[in-house]
């Protein structure tokens, strides 16, 4: 079942129309199984479309977080990047995104945070909050100072970052197990669209 919040009307109808919502066997980035798949990247293929979604969301975490000024938006390679750039755009803010390096999480490409300065982190979609935590980690490190998370849809309910964590649409979805995942057990084939390998 979806949810939108009061900031977020028309998301679900435009995640349908956009082709965005799928349903099937998938395995998500988290590990775990799923019927259901919010694929972002066609949601915001349209850069006029994703102007707007970051736009609301920048909106919404605003509220949520007061002000934000100046400060960083970082998102994840590969799935929080044009989200985190639009609203990044929205706040007049700084963008910058993190990869995986040998299985670990960091700024490349001359990206960088200063000491004490004040970082958003925006994804695509939220399930368990893995990446999202391994780019906080990285904010960290570096003497960042985390004021917020947002991202256009949240699957996991009670995901907590310690900041405000703002989302279009909440998502209350199955996931399961492999080992326990009755699409599995069933025979039915599993698709991966996430960018995570």
């Amino acid at each position: 079942m979806l949810k939108e919040t009061a900031q977020a009307e028309g998301m679900i109808e435009l995640m349908k129309t956009s082709g965005a919502l799928l349903s099937g066997h998938f395995q998500l980035a988290s590990g775990l199984h799923s019927e259901t798949y919010i694929q972002c990247a066609l949601l915001l293929e349209d850069p006029c479309r994703a102007e707007r979604v970051g736009s609301r969301l920048f909106h919404l975490l605003r509220k949520q977080v007061g002000p934000l000024g100046r400060c960083v938006v970082a998102s994840p390679a590969l799935g929080g990047i044009i989200i985190g750039h639009e609203v990044a755009r929205a706040s007049g803010s700084r963008f910058v995104f993190t990869e995986r390096v040998d299985g670990r999480m960091t700024l490349r490409r001359g990206f960088k945070i200063d000491r004490g300065e004040k970082v958003v982190v925006v994804e695509d979609v939220i399930t368990t909050g893995g990446s999202t935590r391994e780019v906080i980690e990285v904010v960290e490190e570096r003497g960042g100072r985390l004021i917020g998370v947002g991202s256009i849809v949240s699957r996991g309910a009670g995901t907590d970052f310690g900041v405000p964590f703002a989302y279009l649409v909440g998502a209350e979805i199955v996931n399961f197990a492999p080992q326990e995942c009755p699409l599995c057990q069933r025979g039915m084939p599993v698709v991966k669209p996430g960018s995570r390998r």
